[in-house]
């Protein structure tokens, strides 16, 4: 009768890759030192080193989307290719790397949610910034009830062109910048009134209130969204922005660029 070790073997065997998950300092070590198979780090920040290394912006919960982005962040960058067999090392029950899944590369259609981050105009953290906060809010909404929001990130001269304040901007001689803790208690607070938050390439929040005017014309998005989500994906078609945008209506946060949308998620899944 074969051993468990053994038959727990056929997990990595003939892997082509293995994308360890934020891995601690000397678990990479061990794992970079085998040369019978490439190495990738999936992590927020390469502190380990890693000369394959995939940038993880955001902390998903669920190891399934976790693992899903690590693996199209590898085919984007080209580190795996297409129907390669991997081997992903991540954590589920506590600090240290727990389990180990065996995927192709191929195995789900592409989410988008990488090139959403790689391909915008502005950073990474700032993108992930304005996403926690705005996951954030629709997990707490204001005051216990659900709100809507829409944060445009990215070629703010351009947007701020393309749109009209709609009251005073609380923003206008402040130089705050998004995903600080303060500054974000105070985003909160402004979302309950209408229009549309403009975020600068560096994340610096440069006006509340403004009302998009881009045409809508040939914007295309899923039925049943409104006028906010017509909006967000309007002037990313017209400039070089990213939209984020939190439905009031059924809590799922939204982004959109190039006009279409790239991403959808829900805020209880993170």
């Amino acid at each position: 009768m074969a051993d468990v070790l053994e038959l727990l073997d056929d997990i990595v065997a003939g892997a082509d890759a293995v994308l360890l998950f934020s891995p601690s300092g000397s678990y990479h070590e061990r794992f970079d030192a085998a040369d019978s198979v490439g190495v990738i780090v999936v992590a927020p920040d390469n502190d380990v080193g890693a000369e394959q290394f995939v940038e993880l912006p955001l902390e998903f919960s669920d190891v399934s989307k976790r693992i899903r982005f690590g693996v199209e962040g590898a085919m984007q960058r080209e580190l795996v290719n297409e129907g390669d067999v991997l081997a992903c090392v991540s954590r589920v029950f506590d600090d240290g790397l727990d389990t180990v899944s065996r995927v192709r590369s191929d195995a789900f259609p592409r989410s988008g949610v990488y090139e959403l981050f790689a391909d915008s105009r502005a950073p990474p953290d700032v993108i992930r910034n304005v996403l926690e906060l705005a996951i954030e809010l629709g997990k707490k909404g204001q005051k216990g009830k659900p709100v809507g929001a829409l944060f445009v990130v990215g070629d703010a001269g351009k947007v701020m062109n393309k749109s009209r304040p709609l009251s005073y901007n609380p923003f206008e001689k402040s130089h705050v910048h998004v995903g600080d803790p303060i500054v974000n208690v105070m985003l909160k607070e402004f979302s309950r009134l209408d229009g549309a938050f403009v975020i600068s390439d560096a994340g610096k929040i440069v006006s509340a209130y403004r009302y998009l005017e881009p045409s809508a014309e040939g914007v295309d998005i899923p039925k049943g969204l409104g006028a906010r989500h017509m909006a967000g994906g309007a002037i990313t078609r017209d400039t070089n922005a990213t939209a984020v945008v939190l439905s009031e209506s059924d809590g799922l946060v939204r982004a959109f660029k190039n006009g279409e949308l790239a991403l959808e998620i829900d805020p209880e899944d993170y």
